[in-house]
């Protein structure tokens, strides 16, 4: 990383000396000013709640074009990636920054393949919960829980370590998913199987049962592997910059996994699509279709406080490629399910058409995004509303955890520490009680 020869110059109006700040000019996408110097030099800090302005690090794994609509793995367009590649592909794609030959996929699926088991005791750990929790709830607690079971991979600054501790999560998180719903509707746990691809494997130990022989749907396992691509990364989001923010202080990796989950949990964050799917049987128990007119006004209507879920993005200021994917999947599942006369289907639907050609919406470049349609598919596969923030966590844990190698690996890593512009009580004495 070295500066450009162009630098910013600060300047103050009290008379205090200018300082030049350097420019460091990324492969694409805007500069950035570094300001690591400016305390020191200034005694002043920047102020930006929300990051809005602030480049917490430098990465070579993820890149967003919020203006192009354009999302890029490693360079690779998320488009071409989800039509030519499977999810152990696009894991390996970010954990080691190549698409892998033939020989090195084989190998990494045999090892990812080889660690889908989990102890034996995690079912016991999970009866202390109970059957109506919240699978987030339970997913926290287990994922956190993994650093007990497997001390033999916690420590975050030995590369060997987080190698391994990478492939356990990537295997594990299925099973983990799948045993938190099982738990939720009284089945038995559904042990995986070496033979079956990563997505219906998944599937298996979401929908089978001891009674019956069960057979994979290829369209809804492609499905589902389109979904965990699409969701394996996306920078540095909420739960990004809290997996790096927790790794930072040299947790192990299972703890600072298990802090992405519970950031994921947010209703902003990777509860969207719950979210959407919960507003969708909203509209529906109003009167459905009928009564979208009404719906739409309310949400043009800014003292109304009814919000449009699954529409727009704080990053896309364009159509959210994901979504153009994410919506042929939808499409494809509901015409092999024979889900498009489905009353809640045929809502969502022609909530897309409206919010696709109405002029609010256009104007505001509020667009069906990817939790929009997503959510439609899991709901259509037969997932419950409640888990799909759980297979999201399961799909971005593959982004979390090159994220997080990525930063312990940077030779210019430390503790995070924000810093904060006080707006409290100046200095006061205490009083003696009485004097209170």
């Amino acid at each position: 990383m070295t500066p450009s020869d162009v630098k910013a110059t600060l300047s103050f109006s009290d008379g205090s000396p200018s300082m030049d700040l350097p420019i460091y000019k990324g492969t694409i996408g805007p500069d950035v000013i570094d300001i690591r110097k400016l305390y020191a030099q200034t005694g002043k800090f920047t102020y930006d709640p929300g990051f809005l302005s602030t480049a917490s690090c430098n990465s070579t794994i993820t890149y967003i074009d919020g203006d192009k609509g354009e999302l890029l793995y490693r360079g690779y367009p998320i488009e071409q990636l989800a039509v030519n590649c499977d999810f152990l592909e696009t894991c390996y794609l970010l954990l080691y920054g190549e698409l892998p030959n033939a020989a090195q996929k084989d190998a990494f699926v045999g090892r990812v393949t080889q660690h889908t088991m989990v102890n034996e005791q995690m079912q016991f750990f999970l009866r202390g919960f109970r059957r109506d929790a919240h699978p987030m709830a339970v997913m926290t607690g287990l994922v956190g829980a993994l650093s007990a079971f497997y001390h033999d991979s916690t420590d975050i600054n030995n590369p060997e370590h987080r190698e391994i501790a990478a492939i356990r999560l990537i295997a594990k998180m299925p099973t983990l998913v799948a045993m938190a719903y099982k738990y939720s509707v009284g089945q038995p746990y559904v042990y995986p199987r070496n033979d079956m691809s990563y997505g219906a494997n998944f599937m298996r130990m979401m929908f089978a049962t001891p009674c019956e022989e069960y057979k994979s749907n290829d369209v809804l396992v492609r499905a589902m592997d389109r979904i965990f691509i699409l969701h394996a990364d996306h920078e540095q989001n909420a739960s990004t910059s809290t997996v790096r923010l927790c790794g930072s202080s040299g947790t192990n990796p299972f703890a600072a996994i298990a802090a992405g989950v519970a950031c994921l949990w947010g209703p902003a964050h990777g509860g969207a699509n719950e979210a959407c799917l919960n507003m969708l049987e909203d509209i529906q128990a109003m009167g459905g279709v009928a009564k979208i007119g009404e719906f739409i006004s309310k949400v043009k209507d800014k003292n109304s406080g009814v919000r449009l879920m699954g529409f727009g993005h704080r990053v896309y200021k364009n159509y959210d490629p994901r979504a153009k994917l994410m919506r042929e999947t939808c499409h494809e599942v509901l015409s092999e399910l024979g889900l498009e006369n489905d009353p809640l289907f045929k809502l969502a639907m022609e909530l897309e058409k409206i919010a696709l050609e109405d002029e609010y919406f256009v104007a505001r470049k509020l667009y069906p995004n990817v939790d929009f349609y997503s959510g439609i598919v899991q709901r259509a596969i037969g997932i419950p509303v409640s888990l799909f923030t759980a297979i999201f966590a399961l799909a971005r844990t593959v982004g979390w955890i090159a994220q997080l190698n990525e930063m312990i690996a940077d030779p210019e890593y430390k503790i995070g520490r924000p810093r904060q512009l006080f707006v409290g009580s100046p200095k006061r004495d205490v009083k003696p009680l009485a004097q209170r």
